[in-house]
């Protein structure tokens, strides 16, 4: 401060300076667009024209500092700190201007540049805020400064990607103006050098236009790591740099990216620390990632239980299944997380898996396999402590899934488990379905089994008749569409599956038959027409037993007018010519 008072020069304020009106010329694919951009000037510094690159366009700039306020950032000063006479005394540098006098007494390379910013900032952030105010003043009116500029702009093609970041984020963190030759220049050098830059440079870049103002040369890099980082992120292994890359996006990045890096964050959950967990719940639920679905919201709750425990993210699936909604981001990255670590499954933790994964009918597609070989594997180890209405409750979501393993359906079907779960089936319509369902299954869907498997062994399992009856509206709606003729209502396959109308067309000797299944709300996930729990076995059984299964949204053909229900049902009955359909397979 008492260098700051004897020092004739006013603190650079910003409202001090003169704008002034320069024009600039941006070529890009061809054709140019004119520009004006402000220009700074002060008393006692001769202004540089400098030319750099934007967006692929060449400009004319006019180098200049100015003061602005610095952000706290962590600086890498102290990992690259030779045993040189140099790096000695810039370690000790206690201010910025200190450094600057370092280097009259010691020549600095180009490779000396990142440390040079580096270190004068951090210098800086230990500062009060006056202190601060009145050192980058001093700094800004070192002539040594303007030189390491200079020689920044001159040398940013000889620098390591790694500097270049560094440097970049310690510039603009000083204050220096983004407007000026040495910020476009370094931005115009990683622009060129972005594919080489490893996942610890791609972090630093983006904590630093993270903060910076939109330009072109910023909008530019920012869409080029958007498309970099997304061929990127497997190799993200740091908790911190991803949470780096996750505020530097912005809201405006494809929903796609936003999943990735939410997926990823869960895969590397393990790894949070408390205030870890706090700053990517802010990551989430900052205004970066507004747009993400409601899993990428829901999210930002699970991680903090991941700190403690991690499975207690299925207490929340659980309570998710029961509002019947499917988090696909999340219900994807955990799966993937129970293929690493499915050991940690206990036995209440693998029924809530198999109840949720199965009732929500979340199709995991190239997870598939080797998810149900996990909890087929976990499942296994506690067959000698399941009671039989466990085993039947896992063994029948494994079947919604079209998974039947062999060693647990071979203990289900043994006589003395069967009797166990008859008797308890006396008082509980549901163990008497969930065997007749099983039963269907191993009949339909023949899975790869001994003869021994193939069916429930006759136990006299009696089912009740569901208590539903036709939709009178979609029945007459039907009728108007293909004739009374054609038509049979309140069908009743396999003593189970209630068909509210059967379509049947006739074509020289084929018959093609169309099964009108009427599903309430209650049936889909929410939000969606995506099947859910016992309507997907019935669809997938009903293409087995010869049907066309079709679909029927009450909810949504309720909304509507007659005529325009009509034309729904025929839309969806005949999504192309049956009758073609007919002669084709004839």
């Amino acid at each position: 401060m008492l260098r700051c008072a004897l020092r004739s020069t006013p603190l650079w304020k910003c409202d001090s300076f003169i704008w002034t009106q320069t024009s600039l010329c941006y070529k890009s694919r061809g054709f140019a667009v004119s520009s004006q951009l402000g220009r700074k000037s002060t008393q006692g510094h001769t202004l540089k024209q400098i030319r750099y690159y934007s967006q692929s366009g060449e400009e004319v700039l006019n180098v200049q500092i100015k003061r602005a306020a610095a952000s706290p950032e962590t600086s890498e000063l102290s990992d690259k700190a030779e045993r040189t006479p140099f790096y000695t005394h810039l370690q000790n540098s206690s201010c910025p201007t200190d450094v600057l006098d370092t280097l009259k007494r010691f020549p600095a390379s180009h490779q000396h540049l990142s440390s040079i910013f580096s270190r004068m900032w951090e210098s800086s952030k230990r500062m009060t805020d006056e202190q601060r105010r009145c050192e980058l003043q001093l700094m800004f009116e070192h002539p040594v400064f303007e030189e390491v500029c200079e020689r920044t702009v001159t040398e940013a093609w000889r620098m390591r990607s790694e500097d270049l970041a560094y440097s970049l984020l310690a510039i603009v963190n000083l204050g220096v103006s983004q407007n000026t030759g040495v910020v476009q220049t370094l931005l115009r050098v990683i622009q060129e050098r972005l594919n080489q830059f490893d996942i610890r440079s791609l972090s630093v870049l983006a904590s630093c236009i993270r903060e910076m103002e939109n330009s072109r040369n910023v909008q530019a890099l920012r869409e080029a790591l958007r498309l970099l980082l997304k061929d990127r992120i497997p190799e993200i292994q740091n908790v911190l740099v991803l949470q780096s890359m996750m505020r530097a996006v912005g809201k405006n990045s494809p929903i796609l990216l936003k999943n990735e890096l939410a997926t990823k964050a869960l895969s590397l959950a393990d790894g949070f620390s408390p205030p870890n967990t706090q700053y990517m719940f802010s990551s989430l639920a900052a205004k970066t990632f507004e747009r993400l679905n409601c899993a990428g919201l829901f999210f930002c709750c699970l991680l903090i239980c991941f700190v403690f425990y991690v499975f207690q993210v299925i207490l929340f699936l659980v309570t998710f299944e029961n509002l019947l909604f499917r988090p696909v981001v999340l219900l994807d990255a955990f799966a993937e997380r129970i293929i690493q670590k499915s050991e940690s499954l206990t036995l209440k933790d693998l029924l809530s898996v198999l109840k949720v994964f199965s009732l929500l009918n979340h199709d995991l597609k190239e997870k598939k396999t080797p998810f149900l070989a996990s909890v087929t594997m976990v499942l296994e180890s506690y067959l000698p402590k399941m009671s039989p209405t466990d085993l039947l409750k896992a063994i029948h979501c494994l079947g919604l899934l079209e998974h039947f393993p062999q060693t647990p359906l071979e203990k289900l079907l043994q006589k003395d488990t069967l009797d166990q779960l008859l008797e308890k089936g006396k008082q509980s319509d549901k163990i008497q379905r969930w065997l007749h369902t099983l039963d269907l299954c191993l009949r339909l869907d023949k899975p790869q089994l001994p003869p021994s498997l193939t069916s429930v062994p006759d136990q006299h399992i009696s089912v009740p008749a569901p208590a539903v009856t036709a939709n009178q509206e979609v029945l007459s709606a039907v009728r108007s569409i293909v004739g009374n003729d054609a038509v049979q209502d309140s069908v009743l396959e396999q003593s189970i599956y209630f068909i509210d109308c059967v379509i049947t067309l006739s074509s020289l000797s084929f018959c093609f038959r169309i099964a009108v299944v009427c599903a309430p709300h209650t049936s889909f996930c929410f939000g969606t027409t995506h099947p859910r729990a016992s309507l997907v076995i019935k669809l997938r059984h009903l293409e087995k037993l010869g049907y066309k299964p079709v679909l029927v949204p009450v909810l949504e053909l309720n909304s509507k007018t007659e005529e325009e229900k009509i034309k729904m049902l025929q839309k969806l009955i005949f999504p192309c010519n049956v009758y073609t359909v007919c002669d084709m397979k004839q």
